[in-house]
């Protein structure tokens, strides 16, 4: 199963939070809870990783999400006049990492996977909610 989002409170770490009808797949829905195991696979997703500016983003303001990525993502820092900086997390519950100061909106990302990966994506213009392909992946694990 594809699980795309956190088990909100009170989930215990490693706990998932599944819908009705991957649950059924699992037990019968009376059960409420079961006990399972899991493991991070990543899939074999053809596609290329993309940016697109959340709406509202300005040279002052931005949201970065990475769609399409194989693997999760553990940072995204952005380039500036000084070099590169990590955008802080968390990532917000609609999956974006936040540049709140202005001074990482546009020019070069550089996304971080959980297995320490790095992609370095160039040529992102600030056009916010428009899907810009990078052409890049992270490779499997």
């Amino acid at each position: 199963m594809r699980i795309t989002n956190e088990c909100p409170l009170p989930c215990a770490p490693g706990q998932l939070d599944l819908s009705r009808q991957a649950f059924a797949k699992l037990a019968d829905l009376k059960a409420g809870r079961i006990p399972i195991t899991w493991s991070l696979l990543s899939p074999s997703a053809s596609g290329t990783i993309s940016i697109r500016y959340k709406t509202g983003s300005s040279p002052y303001w931005c949201g970065i999400p990475a769609i399409g990525h194989r693997n999760p993502l553990a940072g995204l820092e952005v380039r500036t006049a000084g070099g590169w900086r990590q955008l802080p997390p968390p990532r917000t519950g609609y999956n974006s990492f936040i540049s709140a100061d202005g001074s990482g909106c546009g020019d070069a990302i550089r996304i971080t996977d959980l297995y320490g990966q790095q992609l370095t994506v160039s040529g992102i213009a600030l056009r916010p909610n428009v899907v810009q392909p990078t052409g890049l992946q992270f490779a499997r694990h």
